[in-house]
């Protein structure tokens, strides 16, 4: 048993509804110190197999669940989130070096949401029978059977149950790999789902490395459905481990998403959203940072951008007057400031940061802003995945809408504008999954996520998500004889 903030936490797998370790472990490292946490349990192939069989073997009975019953667990295991919040918030501040503040009031309630939520939409997902020639269609949602959840470290237990509370619901079983660098909440909510009455089985944790536990997940032909949140070369080795199976995939990847501010737009909001890209020291997946803005307004836009920027603070996480913790680990430290210093190189001007933060040492980046990067330029088209924007001007919509879809990626957009006909017009031309007008990061469990492009394939949220975890049937029936 590790000790992680004044929390017990389990540092073994939970396979079968119970806990087994492994001959090897790893360490669980705190990026708020560099410290290792926890020794944690590194499964591999073994472990899969076994992972995989105990919910093989405990999805027919809960496939055969009730939607009531299935309901009723589900808000059971978000009950038990709840009452557990803040040793939750604690144990993944401490883990991944996210804001406590940002755990205790959105993130960890989100969590509970989620399975609320899911838990909710079961109950009322149907579709209305329709009629053919006198026969009867009826469609219905099957469980597929065993999923495979791979899941990233920036936001690790809420973008985990997005996957496993729809996979639960949809009366599939799981095995879950939560990130190496975070596994710590995945196995606290090992615990809770236990606490709730959930059966042996039909939740289970494999942690380890991407290789070792990921690499036989994907390729193991009993998993029926593989979801991923993560990069898109990780994504092609799933793809390819799941091909031979022709195992689904649902997967959620890589931005370079812009941020439109046109001249009629609210100057303090259009800056008020250009600075919370720095949200999570940068490591949002979702996040704008590409700063586009009509050149009219431009040097307004910057001196109000710097002085904001200037003030945010950077510092312990635990701190609830933090506003931007440290970078996940020494490895992507070491790859955001190879992206700034690549930059430099090619010409790029930094207004702000372009560099680590030498007061607090550690893994603490000062957040960036890139001017003057040359057209085409690597800080322009690669994702960074750090506390690094750029800003470039335009002219017209027609080249705000071109710079916008000027890369390979497709999965957000932000639009700033007081016009509700530009906006209207802008949004219809945007490659994206999903685009924000005058806001950011409002996210509706009903409403479809996923990216276009290289950002993603296939899309989750309300029916989508069942229609991924489920196989979809239409039973079509003649009329009965008199």
């Amino acid at each position: 048993m590790a000790t992680v903030a004044g929390v017990a936490v389990e540092p073994g797998h939970w396979i079968g509804g119970e806990r087994t370790g492994s001959h090897a472990t790893f360490s669980s490292v705190s990026p708020i110190d560099e410290r290792p946490i926890a020794e944690i349990a590194r499964g591999g192939a073994d472990e899969v197999n076994a992972a995989v069989d105990a919910a093989r073997r405990a999805f027919p009975a809960w496939a055969a669940t009730s939607r009531e019953e299935r309901a009723r667990l589900l808000h059971a295991i978000a009950d038990g989130v709840e009452k557990r919040i803040e040793e939750l918030a604690q144990v993944e501040t401490a883990d991944n070096g996210a804001l406590i503040r940002s755990h205790r009031r959105g993130v960890m309630p989100r969590v509970a949401h989620n399975f609320r939520f899911f838990a909710d939409w079961l109950l009322k997902l149907g579709h209305d029978d329709f009629e053919t020639r006198g026969h009867t269609n009826h469609v219905s949602w099957d469980p597929a059977g065993v999923a495979a959840l791979i899941t990233p470290w920036n936001a690790p237990l809420m973008l985990a149950t997005w996957k496993i509370a729809p996979a639960l619901a949809a009366g599939n079983t799981v095995v879950l790999k939560p990130a190496e660098w975070t596994p710590l909440t995945a196995s606290l909510l090992a615990d809770i789902t236990a606490e709730a009455g959930l059966p042996a089985g039909v939740f289970n944790v494999v942690q380890g490395y991407g290789a070792e536990v990921g690499g036989p997940l994907t390729a193991h032909p009993d998993v029926k459905r593989i979801s991923f949140t993560g990069s898109v070369p990780t994504a092609r080795t799933i793809a390819a481990a799941a091909a031979p199976n022709l195992t689904p995939l649902s997967l959620e990847l890589g931005g370079k998403s812009p941020l439109l501010v046109f001249a009629d737009a609210d100057l303090d909001l259009a800056v008020d959203l250009a600075v919370e890209q720095y949200d999570n020291a940068g490591q949002v997946c979702l996040a704008a940072t590409r700063l586009l803005v009509e050149s009219s307004i431009a040097e307004e836009f910057t001196a109000r951008f710097v002085e904001k920027a200037s003030r945010l603070t950077q510092g312990d996480p635990r701190d609830e007057a933090t506003d931007i913790g440290p970078q996940i680990h020494r490895r992507h430290l070491e790859r955001v400031d190879g992206f700034v210093q690549r930059a430099k190189e090619a010409g790029a001007r930094a207004l702000i940061g372009g560099g680590p933060n030498e007061e607090l040492g550690g893994l603490y980046y000062r957040p960036t802003l890139f001017t003057d990067a040359p057209e085409g330029a690597e800080i322009l088209t690669e994702e960074v995945f750090g506390p690094v924007l750029t800003l470039q001007t335009f002219d017209s919509e027609e080249q705000a809408v071109a710079m916008a879809n000027g890369t390979r990626f497709g999965l957000a957009a932000t639009v700033a504008t007081g016009d509700p006909e530009r906006a209207r017009r802008v949004t219809e031309r945007l490659v994206a999954g999903t685009v924000w007008v005058n806001c950011f990061f409002v996210r509706d469990l009903k409403a479809p996520f996923g990216g276009s492009g290289q950002s993603g394939v296939g899309r989750e949220g309300g029916d989508w998500s069942f229609d991924f975890y489920c196989d979809l049937k239409n039973t079509v029936t003649a009329p009965w004889a008199k």
